[in-house]
């Protein structure tokens, strides 16, 4: 039997921080983007209200798993922004997994086809149980750049 999925929301002035502790692979990117909301030892450990919705967009942006993403309340400033929307950018991560971020079509080995709309992390090392997609193997599997 699958297990269900967790999905967690936290509200604020024009924007919904959405976290799906399943997809984390503990990079830490929004601890050290954002250390005033992010606080992994407090409960509830995401605090939105404590940056703009900007620098929550911006920030979530860059969650390497996918495992944060937001929805823009109707009609704010922010979904007005986000109609210009970003087009697709690809970077390597050191000794990570490959971000791909904006609108994809993926096909994978077995022909079958997802679409990604936020940022998603590839596998670099050949660890991951996911793959194509990094589940954060890397670290225990020791990758780095060469």
């Amino acid at each position: 039997m699958a297990e269900k999925e967790i999905i967690k929301e936290y509200k604020t002035e024009g924007i919904t921080v959405i976290w799906k502790p399943r997809k984390c692979i503990h990079s830490e990117v929004c601890v050290k983007e954002l250390p005033q909301v992010y606080k992994p030892n407090d409960k509830p450990w995401i605090v939105p209200e404590n940056a703009s919705a900007s620098d929550l967009r911006s920030q979530i942006d860059q969650c390497p798993s996918g495992a944060l993403t937001y929805r823009l309340e109707e009609g704010s400033e922010e979904q007005k922004k986000s109609d210009n929307h970003m087009s697709n950018k690809v970077e390597v991560l050191p000794n990570g997994p490959l971000m791909v971020h904006g609108e994809l079509e993926i096909t994978l080995a077995d022909g079958s086809k997802e679409n990604k709309s936020k940022p998603t992390a590839f596998c670099r090392c050949g660890a991951s149980a996911k793959k194509p997609y990094c589940d954060g193997s890397h670290r225990a599997a020791g990758f780095k750049d060469d």
